[in-house]
Order: structure tokens, then sequence, then C-alpha cells
């Protein structure tokens, strides 16, 4: 009789979702032409801002970890409010960080955000480098050394010169982290040589598909985008349907080993 070959375990694993989006400071765009026709509405704090917030924080609550770009930390265009933790507080989060960039007087002060279920060990801000400064990346470790997961939430320039300086300044910091995740609003699709670099100098994989998200109402160009390493199992990537600015929000289902990176903590309420 010959004997069975035991069954190999399946190792145990947990699921996370994940939300990337550039929020515009609240402003809601529906065409190209509400760039100028409303371009005075960018700059001054308006009910409609609220609203538009209020109706993202309700979407929230079905992800673990949102990163937020052109977010307001605090100036005119959003009444003084720092728009990262407004979301966490009004979605019921209780994790949130925020990296200022670029302050233009106090007319606007975008920032990139980290909303989560999961309390980060570390976030560590990095200016990226370009010829005009203000571009920044926030780096959110959860857990120490190997078992540790890095999300990096960025917002590059649109300049290609400046995204490949930035995109290899990123491949760098990321290249000591087997679980890495890289989300925001790259302004550039998959294919761009600067995005080839990027997946060559780093644990970070090319996206299984395209997934346009630019312009919001009619989305043709796949600019956001999220990068998982090859450690991550990355079970799939969609545009959420609701436009909250000129972007779509890009969410994505991930599968980690179920020894990185601590157990989310259950919603407050």
């Amino acid at each position: 009789m010959t004997r069975a070959e035991p069954t190999q375990a399946a190792k145990p694993e947990r699921r996370l979702r994940l939300l990337s989006c550039n929020i515009l400071a609240g402003a809601s765009v529906q065409r190209y032409s509400e760039y100028l026709t409303r371009s005075i509405n960018a700059v001054l704090p308006g009910r409609s801002k609220l609203d538009n917030l209020d109706r993202l924080a309700e979407v929230l609550p079905q992800f673990d970890l949102i990163g937020l770009q052109e977010a307001d930390a605090g100036s005119l265009r959003s009444g003084f409010l720092n728009q990262t933790r407004y979301l966490a507080e009004t979605s019921g989060m209780p994790f949130w960080s925020h990296q200022p960039n670029r302050p233009m007087a106090r007319l606007a002060h975008s920032a990139n955000g980290l909303i989560s279920r999961i309390e980060p060990t570390a976030v560590l801000d990095y200016p990226l480098p370009s010829r005009i400064p203000g571009r920044g990346a926030l780096l959110a470790r959860f857990g120490e050394g190997q078992d540790a997961l890095a999300v990096m939430i960025a917002h590059l320039s649109l300049s290609a010169q400046a995204r490949a300086r930035q995109l290899a300044f990123i491949a760098e910091v990321l290249q000591d982290f087997p679980h890495a995740v890289l989300m925001g609003d790259l302004n550039t699709d998959a294919n761009s040589s600067e995005m080839q670099h990027l997946f060559k100098k780093s644990p970070l994989l090319p996206p299984p598909q395209a997934t346009p998200t630019f312009p919001s109402w009619k989305p043709s160009k796949a600019l956001d985008h999220i990068l998982t390493s090859e450690a991550i199992h990355l079970d799939k990537v969609w545009a959420l349907p609701q436009a909250f600015s000129d972007h779509l929000p890009l969410a994505a289902e991930i599968r980690l080993p179920s020894h990185v990176a601590p157990r989310p903590q259950k919603l407050r309420r």
C-alpha cells in the first residue's frame, strides 16, 4: 500500500482593506471647466466641502488603512480644519496622522494623511526630492523588523523628471521592507519609465491591471495606485464609484501572513 503524502496546512493569513484617495481639500469637481469657473471656491471654506468630507467619512469604516492626498492641514480654504483628523473622528476610526507639505501663506496647506484601524508602531516623514520643494511621503510602520508592514503614502510631482527622482528615493526606503505597500496619487501610469525603475529597484510589483481613477467624472487615466510587495497577496483592486474630488478613490484587499503587523482594533463607536 502506498503511503499518502501528508498535506501541507495552509499558512494562516488575514485580510486588510486599503483605500487611497486624493480629496482635493474637500472640493468637488465634475468637469474640466470647473477648475476655472470654481477656482475661487478652491481657496475659500464652505459648507459643500464639509458635506463632501462627511460623505467620504461614511465610507471609511469599510477599510482598515486609508491614505489621503491633498488633505488640508488647516488653512483658509478648509476653514482652518485639519481634514485628516476630521475624517478620522467623523468616521470613528481610532488612529490618524498627517504630513503637512507646501504651506501657501494661510490660504492653503496640503498634507498627506493616514487614517487607520491599526495603531502604527512608528510614523516617519520624508521630504521628496524636487526642484520645487514641498512634496513628501509619509511612512507608517506596523510592527517591528522583518515582521513589519510598511505603508507609504505619497503624492508625486507632475514632472516626469521629478517623479523619477522621487520614485528612486521611495524605492531606496522600501527596499528594506519585505512587506511593503505604496499608495497614492503618483501622477503617472504603471508603464512609465520611472515606474518601471521603481519595480526594478524595490520589492514592489506592477499592478495586475490598470484601474482608471482620473478624471472622476470620466475615468481614463490610472494615476492612483496601491502597489504591494511580493510577500503580500493582492486579492483585488477597484475604484469606488463615488466621486469625492477630481479623482475616484482606489481600493484594494490584501492578504498578509498572520505574523505580520499587529491586529486591527475594533471600530470605536
